[in-house]
């Protein structure tokens, strides 16, 4: 745990999965107690208002890596957003699967690995979870890095929050 920062055991109510626990190559669910009530978008919109450092070039180097492996860029973060999305709608790199007060639900399908981040707002808590599939060796050897990175980026974000 890191600062409020709670690791919890599965997704909470609302929040999906793109399999089985024991079926996913990777699974993490993060959450913190919510200052105030918010929208799951707008927890989202919170936690990105103030890109981490090193971020922009985290993003940079893997589309450029990602890029020999003719895997598509996904430029990072835009961080600013107008108005709440509606399902099939981008979020950046992501597509609204769902969305509602209490949930967000993004996916992101490309042909190494797919990804869900479920962002979900209820009893007092805002919780990031995040499950992925990987679909051949490159997709395998992404998420040794990232994998490891994820948990602290998640945890950096949701600190903003507590």
């Amino acid at each position: 745990m890191s600062r409020g920062v709670m690791v919890l055991e599965r997704p909470p109510e609302g929040a999906r999965i793109l399999a089985t626990k024991e079926h996913l190559n990777y699974f993490d669910v993060r959450g913190v107690p919510l200052p105030r009530e918010m929208t799951a978008f707008e927890a989202w919109q919170d936690v990105l208002s103030r890109p981490l450092f090193g971020m922009k070039t985290a993003f940079w180097v893997r589309d450029r890596i990602s890029a020999l492996f003719g895997v598509q860029k996904i430029g990072g973060f835009s961080s600013q957003y107008r108005h709440a999305p509606t399902k099939g709608e981008k979020l950046d790199f992501f597509v609204v699967e769902d969305i509602d007060n209490e949930r967000l639900i993004l996916v992101q399908r490309d042909r190494h690995l797919d990804v869900m981040t479920a962002i979900t707002t209820s009893g007092g808590i805002m919780a990031v979870t995040s499950s992925v599939l990987t679909h051949n060796l490159f997709g395998k050897l992404y998420m040794l890095p990232v994998g490891i990175a994820h948990r602290h980026i998640v945890n950096s974000l949701l600190r903003r929050v507590a």
